[in-house]
């Protein structure tokens, strides 16, 4: 994101607007919806122009300005037709301390100005940093007719009860007053100030009667990164979230849906690596549940599958604390869906295994005799580190050494990457080509045409101290 988007106060601002036309009249009549004051330089000024100029709400002068013209001036806007004239008066504006908006040229601009939706003091704003501007009017217009016409005098009656709403305690009281408060159903047209006031005077009365509410924590599934694969219910619940206690694999769009306000906890672990204990992060779910607080858990894929989720909930069960699990899609699903396969297939495997490759303890132990018989794949998790031993294991254990294996790293996401190569060689692709994202390695299922076939290493079996 190249610019900041904000609201800023325009009381007691000077606004300097440069140019004549649609364009020019369009920057000013979105000025003077706020109470900045507006001097326009323009040599063709258009009827609207002139009719601003005479009721007073504008100062109109010809020509064009001077540098002392940019004087005290917070915000110009550059609409001239010559692009040459655009440059000087960005020049001169900057070195006044001005700020810039550059008709068409958003590489030159210091702000830009989005599209908006009105229903004031309820303004939403629709920014694409000037690479699509039809698009932000058509969103504009869904938003448009999403908003009841009156939503504005609603927010400001609302605005007028907010020192009633005092009588609750601060916080999460007060909150979900607020929520029931802004519901569709209120703002309806028709309704008098008396009638709404008398709404509000209601629904306080009732939330006043309210016991507290008790905290509580869900365990969400936030998949294997792409916020598009996460389920309605997931959406929901970490946007209400009031405290975010996340993994090290949650993908950065996931976040991004909570609430500014939220309270993040990172609880990242990395297997083989420095990470927040379990007993802490056990804490960490009581301590803010207790608090009174709605707690999200967001856990990587789904949060039954080598998520540990059962030692939290039993955490949370010691307290009596309210909890519930809302699954996401696990890594060895996504990982089949990019690679446009199935998990089983008649003629290729008859079931699948879900296997980590470590443990609480370290490297994890299996039947490894039991993983390789045939008709059998294998959707193996946290492997990276584990590579060369689980290709040691396999490869004793019987496997071929010419069985398929396909590695998928960073799944849903715009730097997701992928190699299919043999079982004998997997490991050492991995280690040449430093593949440290989230990672599946499917073992006897992949693409039906071999990406790379690496020579065989020699294989010798790993310890412990050799990741």
């Amino acid at each position: 994101m190249e610019f900041l988007p904000i609201f800023v106060a325009a009381r007691g601002r000077h606004v300097v607007i440069v140019g004549d036309g649609q364009m020019a009249d369009a920057k000013c009549r979105g000025v003077l919806k706020t109470s900045a004051c507006v001097t326009v330089f323009a040599d063709n000024p258009s009827e609207q122009t002139e009719a601003w100029a005479r009721s007073g709400v504008i100062t109109l002068r010809s020509g064009l300005p001077e540098s002392r013209d940019f004087k005290d001036v917070a915000f110009v806007y550059a609409a001239h037709h010559s692009e040459q004239v655009n440059d000087q008066i960005t020049v001169s504006a900057r070195e006044e301390g001005a700020l810039v908006n550059v008709l068409d040229r958003t590489d030159a601009c210091d702000f830009i100005t989005p599209a908006i939706v009105d229903r004031d003091p309820v303004v939403v704003a629709i920014g694409t940093e000037g690479s699509a501007p039809v698009l932000a009017r058509q969103i504009k217009a869904d938003i448009e007719a999403m908003l009841p016409a009156d939503l504005g005098r609603f927010a400001r009656l609302a605005n007028a009860f907010r020192a009633r709403v005092r009588a609750l305690p601060e916080g999460l009281a007060r909150r979900k007053f607020w929520r029931d408060a802004f519901k569709p159903e209120r703002a309806v047209a028709g309704n008098s100030d008396e009638v709404i006031q008398q709404q509000f005077e209601a629904l306080l009365e009732r939330h006043i009667q309210l016991e507290p509410e008790q905290g509580s924590v869900a365990f969400v599934g936030a998949g294997p990164g792409d916020p598009e694969l996460l389920t309605l219910k997931a959406r929901r619940l970490i946007h209400e979230a009031e405290v975010i206690i996340y993994d090290r694999l949650v993908g950065k769009g996931v976040l991004e849906l909570a609430r500014r306000e939220a309270k993040f906890i990172n609880v990242g672990k990395q297997g083989f690596g420095t990470h927040v204990t379990q007993d802490v992060i056990n804490e960490h779910l009581v301590r803010e549940a207790q608090a009174g607080l709605k707690v999200v858990r967001l856990k990587g894929g789904d949060p039954s599958v080598f998520g540990r989720l059962d030692e939290e909930l039993a955490a949370l069960s010691e307290y009596g604390i309210e909890s519930s699990v809302v699954p996401g899609i696990t890594s060895a699903s996504a990982g089949a869906a990019s690679l446009k396969q199935s998990l089983t297939r008649r003629d290729r495997n008859s079931s699948i295994t879900f296997m980590t490759a470590h443990d609480a303890k370290g490297y994890a132990e299996h039947d490894w005799r039991q993983l390789v018989r045939s008709g059998q794949a294998l959707a193996i998790y946290m492997g990276r580190k584990s590579a060369s031993f689980l290709q040691g294991r396999l490869l004793m254990a019987g496997a071929d050494q010419d069985l398929v294996v396909t590695c998928v790293e960073n799944i849903s996401r715009p730097e997701e990457r992928r190699f299919t190569t043999t079982l004998s060689s997997f490991a050492q692709r991995l280690d040449e080509d430093s593949w440290n994202g989230p990672l599946i390695i499917f073992v006897g299922m992949g693409q039906e045409r071999r990406v790379e076939v690496s020579s065989v290493p020699t294989v010798k079996e790993a310890t412990h101290g050799s990741y």
